[in-house]
């Protein structure tokens, strides 16, 4: 039994190897960096600017959910054109309708306004020269 663990066994020793030897190449070879900010977390080599505790509109997080939500779809469209000829004429009326419904929900937020990022004095006068 013990002689079917060999194969990993050099695979482990391999993946040290190379990680070792990635390492001290690098260590020999990189360069050296003594700048002001180099040791900052999070900010490799770049001198921060403002606070990291700066406050985000709402309006992103929505517009950040609508691209995960949306590029999902795409996920599903691209499996449908794989096996389109399996699937056949009922598939593509399905992916018809699937499509239908994204665009009746994309046509939803752009009629209530979730994805304008104008400020509201903007929003007030844009509504008063369409009425």
């Amino acid at each position: 039994m013990s002689e079917s663990y060999w194969p990993i066994g050099v695979y482990f020793a391999a993946i040290i190897l190379l990680t070792a030897t990635m390492l001290v190449v690098s260590y020999f070879l990189g360069q050296r960096h003594h700048d002001r900010a180099t040791g900052d977390p999070f900010e490799s080599g770049i001198v921060s600017e403002g606070t990291a505790r700066a406050r985000i509109s709402a309006k992103f997080y929505l517009v950040a959910m609508f691209f995960v939500i949306f590029d999902l779809e795409s996920v599903f469209v691209f499996a449908w054109a794989v096996g389109t000829r399996e699937l056949g004429w009922s598939g593509y009326f399905e992916m018809l309708m699937f499509i239908g419904i994204l665009v009746a929900a994309l046509v939803y937020l752009w009629r209530v306004g979730a994805l304008d990022w104008s400020p509201k004095e903007k929003q007030a006068a844009a509504g008063k020269r369409r009425a």
